[in-house]
């Protein structure tokens, strides 16, 4: 592995000086303001850069890269756009789908400056081949992007609507079982620079399994040490089906199928009240925080100040394509910092805070040794390039890249010591062929979603 000396960045998260980094064997060797290179160093230039921990990304839908803005779901909320999007659709992607879906996903996800994510992947019927599955593994591999797949699927139909407006076929509990036993095996590395993880990953919490199986998938990961991950109060219909189905609450049903626990996070949370929010940061549960998402579904805006201030853990998604086509991590920061203000005031959200949200809260959940700048951490880290004249003005110059948002350039990106991205461009990646390759999945698609 390739010896990296990173010269003097203009600024540097965490930093209140200009320092030089040195990455070795794939993780930060040293950093400081008095280190000079070694001969057998690469030396970058990182002059009129910022350098930030890499993006944790806890909560992504990689399939859905190839379902933007499909114009039945342009305008409707979570439940309507679910039966006319994703479930309308992915019965019939092929792992060749999949592969191109995965591939766009993650090289948008590096171009803005993601280095870890966690995909919530739930392509999983009764007749689904393991294909499918091992398309969006080779992708991470191919791009070499950290990854943690949050393996999904439903057991019943229950009351989720895109399940429901559907003719798909639940997968049994125990074939759930069988297969996420043969991806533990496969794929799972615990240590804490892992480059693949598994986590129990359920669809919807009150939708797409009975209290038995979730329970049951509760004790398998509990016994395996993996982390648990689902959809909860995305939207009113969550509480709406909880108290119809089960006469208690979305909270108390999560607490009553063992749902809650500090190897838990959600997605959303948008719906969560005062009760909620305490019950969560008691047990320790996180967020997947999606303001994107959530508004361009209408869904509303999460509470994350008060759960903060609770004590809960916040972390950020950039949640599926089709529902936040800008698949922007930088994105999600930029309104994750703007949208509570806007609500609560100036002083509710500031840019360092929303970059530990992004980073270092993200590989705290996931169990991590990354998302910070500091000796003998992950060599996770993303140079931005400043020069440019859109930056010309910009005093705040270590802020710059979330104050500005998108478009931005990033100079260099490094995920485990290996250099990802170089002056824009992702390392082995053909853009015009990746954009070929999504152009054709995309028709392909329709064209059998059509004929079926």
């Amino acid at each position: 592995m390739s010896q990296y000396f990173i010269h003097q960045a203009e600024a540097v998260f965490g930093f209140d000086r200009p320092v030089s980094i040195r990455l070795k064997d794939g993780i930060i060797a040293d950093i400081g303001d008095r280190l000079v290179a070694m001969d057998q160093d690469i030396v970058i230039d990182a002059s009129q850069c910022v350098i930030y921990p890499g993006f944790v990304n806890t909560h992504h839908h990689l399939a859905q890269s190839i379902l933007k803005g499909v114009p039945a779901g342009l305008n409707q909320g979570l439940g309507e756009w679910l039966a006319s999007v994703p479930y309308q659709f992915w019965p019939h992607i092929t792992p060749e789908h999949m592969y191109a879906a995965a591939k766009l996903g993650l090289f948008e996800q590096l171009r803005s400056g993601v280095t870890t994510c966690a995909d919530h992947h739930y392509l999983y019927h009764a007749a689904t081949t393991p294909e499918l599955e091992e398309a969006v593994w080779q992708a991470a591999q191919d791009l070499g992007v950290r990854f943690v797949l949050c393996r999904g699927g439903a057991t019943s139909q229950g009351s989720h609507k895109g399940m429901q407006g559907s003719a798909i076929q639940p997968e049994p509990l125990s074939l759930a079982l069988t297969r996420m036993g043969t991806t533990y095996q496969q794929h799972h590395d615990d240590s804490p620079f892992s480059m693949t993880r598994l986590v129990v990953a359920p669809t919807s919490l009150v939708h797409t399994s009975p209290v038995e199986d979730l329970r049951t998938f509760a004790e398998w990961a509990k016994v395996r040490g993996l982390k648990r991950h689902s959809h909860l109060l995305e939207v009113g219909f969550d509480e709406q089906m909880a108290q119809q189905k089960f006469s208690m609450s979305a909270i108390d049903y999560a607490a009553h199928c063992d749902w809650l626990g500090e190897d838990v996070w959600f997605a959303h949370l948008v719906k969560a009240d005062e009760d909620a929010i305490q019950r969560l940061a008691q047990t320790g549960t996180s967020i997947a925080h999606c303001p994107t998402s959530n508004c361009r579904l209408g869904s509303g805006l999460a509470p994350v100040i008060a759960m903060e201030q609770a004590g809960m853990k916040i972390t950020l998604g950039v949640d599926g394509s089709a529902s936040s086509e800008s698949a922007s991590m930088l994105q999600e920061l930029n309104l994750a910092w703007l949208i509570h203000r806007s609500q609560h005031g100036p002083e509710a959200t500031n840019i360092e805070q929303v970059i530990r949200w992004g980073s270092e809260n993200g590989a705290d959940l996931l169990g991590l040794k990354t998302g910070k700048l500091a000796q003998g951490y992950a060599a996770d880290l993303v140079i931005y390039s400043l020069a440019s004249p859109r930056y010309a003005g910009v005093h705040s110059r270590l802020e710059a890249p979330v104050l500005c948002g998108e478009p931005a350039k990033i100079a260099y990106s490094f995920v485990n010591g290996k250099l990802v991205v170089k002056q824009g461009d992702v390392i082995g990646v053909n853009k015009t062929r990746l954009q070929q390759e999504v152009n054709e999945a995309c028709q392909d698609l329709l064209a059998r979603a059509i004929s079926s």
